[in-house]
């Protein structure tokens, strides 16, 4: 009998490896909003890393996060590393691409508690007065990765708290037009 349930669960775990390894090799989360501001005014909040304070969601869930800002103030070359709690964990951001109120790309190191290196992206696409703002993030999808997709909704997570961040970002700018 116990043959026969060790065998079982070596085919579930088998199975179970085996559609973790046909998951998509790369992955992409990405969550929009309108907001009723010019795409130069969001873009700033979005351009200088000394801004996402207010409006980030990681930056909420650590308020004794340390954070240190390097290299240009704003878009191209600036760059904040962080380290806080383990929700917040440890890691670096670069503004690697930056075209005013239309682009930003950005380098996201992770060095805690995973180690990973993904793009993050931020488009802004105006609507008459009004600007289309989508918060992407996307990089390749390892194995680990794939195994925790099958068990965790990484795009609700993640999702989620893009969708906080683009809230409160949405508030920010347009209390800054009034």
């Amino acid at each position: 009998m116990l043959t026969y349930i060790l065998i079982g669960l070596a085919v579930v775990i088998v199975i179970f490896l085996i559609v973790a390894s046909a998951q998509s090799s790369e992955f992409r989360v990405s969550r929009s909003t309108t907001v009723a501001a010019p795409a130069a005014t969001v873009f700033g909040n979005v351009n200088d890393l000394h801004n996402w304070k207010p409006w980030s969601p990681w930056m909420k869930l650590d308020l004794n996060a340390k954070s240190v800002h390097e290299g240009a103030p704003a878009g191209v070359g600036a760059s904040m590393s962080w380290a806080g709690n383990r929700q917040v964990g440890e890691g670096k951001m670069t503004i690697i691409e930056s075209r005013p109120a239309e682009l930003i790309r950005i380098k996201l190191e992770f060095f805690k508690p995973f180690k990973a290196v993904n793009t993050g992206e931020f488009t802004f696409k105006t609507e008459g007065d009004q600007t289309v703002v989508t918060w992407s993030m996307y990089g390749p999808n390892k194995f680990m990765g794939k195994v925790m997709g099958l068990i965790i909704n990484c795009d609700k997570m993640i999702g989620c708290q893009f969708e906080k961040g683009l809230r409160d970002l949405k508030a920010i700018a347009e209390n800054a037009k009034a």
